[in-house]
């Protein structure tokens, strides 16, 4: 009897392993970025991003909703006369993947530093997964992005409303099953 729940507990957490899988991430994309009507909080600017790519975890799109401080921030890796510091402070996006899957995300940080002199910003955030659906279904880890937003239209001398966006995303998911993540290939 021993045995046979030896076994058992074997198989259990030999099956678990199979679906608590551990994969690191590395994601290239590029899009667009424009401002948005949804007010995600109040005195914010709110912006829509829409990327697609490929990587680690196969082809994707992604679409992201978040909120910017309205004002410029103080900040020392962001700073001279020709650049302006916004904190990320909410938002979350959705990641769709060729084969359907769906991975959910939620902002917990970031920044934007725009180089008026470069002609473009640098944006990083930080992200907490979710969850998600298909592969995904019970996903969990963390993900970064870098990220640098050119402008393209104006609509008055320094805003811009509609920005190309090119980077990656990069971090750890935890829970997409042995098998289902080589489907992409």
């Amino acid at each position: 009897m021993k045995h046979i729940a030896t076994v058992a507990l074997m198989l259990n957490l030999g099956v678990a392993g199979v679906y608590a899988q551990q994969n690191p991430v590395k994601m290239t994309f590029s899009g667009t970025v424009e401002p948005s009507t949804i007010n995600l909080q109040p005195g914010t600017n709110d912006d829509e991003v829409n990327l697609a790519g490929s990587g680690s975890q196969g082809q994707f799109t992604y679409r992201e909703l978040h909120a910017d401080t309205a004002s410029p921030q103080p900040s020392s890796t962001c700073s001279g006369p020709t650049h302006l510091f916004f904190q990320t402070v909410a938002g979350g996006g959705v990641f769709r993947f060729q084969d359907g899957s769906l991975l959910t995300v939620r902002i917990t940080g970031g920044s934007l530093c725009i180089d008026f002199t470069a002609g473009h910003a640098n944006l990083t955030e930080t992200y907490q997964i979710t969850g998600g659906t298909g592969r995904f279904k019970g996903a969990s880890g963390t993900l970064a992005s870098t990220a640098t937003w050119t402008p393209v239209v104006f609509n008055g001398p320094n805003s811009a409303v509609l920005l190309t966006a090119t980077g990656e995303f990069t971090g750890t998911v935890f829970g997409v099953a042995i098998g289902e993540e080589d489907e992409r290939k």
